[in-house]
């Protein structure tokens, strides 16, 4: 009688003990501390903040601003305002600006391509110079196209008065901010982010390096661009990604361009240490089939309009919890995109993420005799 006691008591504690362990969350050490006048370290699926401080204090960004110069000159492409191959004449003012060059000639001729690789890769203020007057005429007016990108993102605290990061009072951004650019840009753009991985680039029989130290000691790394200026300190906005886990981190106001290397690394490391990724529902892929009411098809696909991810703790990921909830009834008509209900994905009870659940398709109305069908069921349920 002891001895089966003692074996059932060792049974409920075990069971106990194991309910209680499964039940409690991975603990989280605090992010480490970053010598910098602010930064922040971002999921680039879920857009999660994992670690910032001063993320929306307007700082002056460098050249960091070319992230900016860059997005615009993108857009352009994508709209088919400009060609890679079209070919830009070097003006005066694009050959004299001060700091880092690419080394163009004025009156020479130099094409898209070459100009974005030495704006990005070399940091060129000449390059963005020449770019940005190409587009826009002068430079003043392209800074106001810089500025109408700026606020279609929701970079609301930057202002941006020239397409280099040339020092003046008033040409601020701030590193959310420019995490909110870098997102955007990788998403929109992947063409031509790999630029951003490139060590050198060779122009004017002139090879200069990517100033970007991580490129070198983190085999993750493949982006994204550095800044000095003596007002903005030492400025890097990096991404790396490893296995299905994207991290952006801004890192801005340092000491030294070893200093913000070393900063970004200590950011990017504990993020992935700590943290996993995960995609729970992909975009425009049906989640759940449901009935329709009076409709010329009696069944719809749902899904979610934009992918929902989560970022969690290492190891929490057979804790996820998703949820659909639906309007119901579903009555015909029902438009592509019309909003029917919500997913929502908790951990440990706390709501993580929720997006609305859509129409993946249109439903019509159906024939007189099924809309007089369907309404004696719905009397029924």
């Amino acid at each position: 009688m002891k001895r089966t006691l003692t074996y059932f008591f060792i049974l409920v504690f075990t069971l106990f003990f194991s309910i209680n362990i499964h039940a409690i969350p991975k603990v989280i050490p605090k992010a480490p501390a970053i010598a910098a006048k602010s930064y922040i370290l971002i999921d680039f699926n879920s857009n999660k903040v994992i670690s910032e401080n001063n993320a929306n204090m307007p700082v002056a960004p460098a050249s960091i601003t070319k992230v900016m110069t860059a997005y615009v000159v993108f857009s352009e492409l994508e709209e088919g305002n400009i060609q890679l191959s079209d070919m830009v004449t070097v003006s005066k003012k694009a050959w004299k600006t001060p700091g880092s060059r690419m080394f163009i000639k004025v009156n020479s001729k130099v094409s898209i391509e070459d100009l974005l690789q030495g704006m990005i890769i070399q940091s060129g203020n000449d390059a963005s110079v020449a770019l940005a007057e190409h587009i826009a005429g002068s430079e003043d007016t392209f800074a106001a196209l810089m500025n109408q990108h700026a606020q279609e993102l929701g970079m609301h605290s930057s202002n941006f008065l020239n397409s280099t990061g040339l020092p003046n009072p008033d040409h601020k951004t701030s590193a959310k901010d420019l995490a909110i650019l870098a997102n955007a840009l990788i998403k929109r753009f992947p063409q031509y982010y790999k630029w951003y991985s490139t060590k050198e680039f060779t122009y004017n029989n002139i090879t200069q390096p990517n100033r970007n130290k991580l490129l070198w000691r983190d085999s993750t790394v493949d982006g994204m661009k550095t800044g000095f200026t003596d007002d903005a300190g030492y400025c890097l906005l990096s991404s790396a990604k490893r296995n299905n886990m994207r991290l952006v981190s801004v890192v801005l106001g340092t000491d030294s361009a070893n200093a913000r290397a070393q900063e970004s690394q200590k950011l990017l490391n504990f993020g992935f240490r700590f943290y996993e990724s995960h995609v729970v529902y992909p975009v425009n892929k049906a989640l759940k089939t449901v009935r329709i009411f009076k409709g010329s098809s009696q069944q719809l696909p749902l899904g979610v309009k934009k992918e929902l991810a989560v970022t969690i703790p290492r190891g929490q990921y057979k804790n996820l919890k998703p949820s659909i909830n639906i309007d119901s009834p579903l009555v015909a008509p029902i438009s592509q995109g019309q909003q029917l209900g919500k997913v929502e994905i908790r951990l440990n009870d706390k709501l993580l993420s929720s997006s609305p659940l859509i129409a993946l398709k249109t439903i019509e109305e159906g024939s007189l005799w099924q809309q007089a069908k369907d309404s004696a069921l719905m009397m029924l349920e």
